[in-house]
């Protein structure tokens, strides 16, 4: 007998599916522009440039680089976490689909290299909690058939309210979170740009966080939802950037 689908009851939540078809059908527009149809190497760089920074900024990082022309520790992490997902991530994606845990790990490990120690690197916290809440995540992500755009708010929700690491929680989040639309072929080559909308409402996206921490279906749909309209936000950024390249 088959084991139910633990997402399935979110795909039922008022709103959320539609919003995840949306989601989907901005994203292919963006992948269809003529600038992306070959010059897709080169959106996805800047793509991924421009949600590093506003992954950073989300985790109290610099959106620039310094009077040095460095960026500091928190940008440092985002841009090396963008880099491993630029254009496609195959490495990391086939990491994710056998082991999710260890594409998780390395993604801190990329994320907080210069904020804390070198063996705390990719470890969770010493809480039996967060181990087991992890593992349940990892289930879920390998045994689910719900939309992408619900598996990456899923994993983005959960990451970002466990705070499994401590430090580099937030870029992590929305870095994983990336990886499953690009996974998934939501966004192939990773071209939107989600995390702008949020680095631009980051009450919003906190308080969102906060209804899908609560477990309620009211908390849970809105941070769906929500989830979804930054996608559409991102595909929006996608069109912009192929727009700017193909002048």
């Amino acid at each position: 007998m088959t084991a139910p689908d633990p997402l399935a009851p979110l795909v039922e939540l008022p709103g959320v599916a539609a919003a995840g078809e949306e989601a989907r059908e901005s994203l292919a527009l963006a992948h269809r522009h003529k600038a992306n149809r070959r010059g897709w190497p080169a959106t996805a760089a800047e793509a991924a440039m421009r949600a590093a920074r506003a992954s950073s900024v989300l985790d109290g990082g610099s959106l620039v680089l310094g009077p040095d022309g460095e960026p500091d520790a928190v940008l440092s992490g985002a841009l090396r976490v963008a880099e491993a997902l630029e254009g496609g991530a195959t490495t990391l994606v086939g990491v994710w689909q056998r082991a999710p845990l260890q594409a998780i790990a390395r993604l801190h490990a990329l994320a907080a290299a210069d904020l804390t120690d070198d063996d705390r690197l990719g470890r969770p916290r010493a809480d039996p909690g967060v181990g087991r809440r992890l593992e349940m995540l990892a289930d879920v992500v390998t045994g689910t058939r719900a939309p992408a755009p619900i598996v990456a708010a899923v994993v983005h929700g959960e990451l970002l309210t466990l705070e499994p690491f401590g430090v580099a929680d937030g870029v992590v989040a929305r870095g994983v979170a990336r990886l499953v639309t690009i996974a998934s072929g939501l966004d192939t080559h990773g071209l939107g740009v989600p995390e702008k909308s949020w680095m631009q409402k980051p009450g919003d996206y906190r308080a969102a966080a906060r209804g899908f921490a609560s477990g309620t279906r009211e908390g849970l749909a809105a941070w769906l939802i929500a989830c979804s309209k930054a996608l559409r936000a991102g595909a929006r950024e996608a069109l912009a950037i192929a727009e700017a390249a193909g002048k």
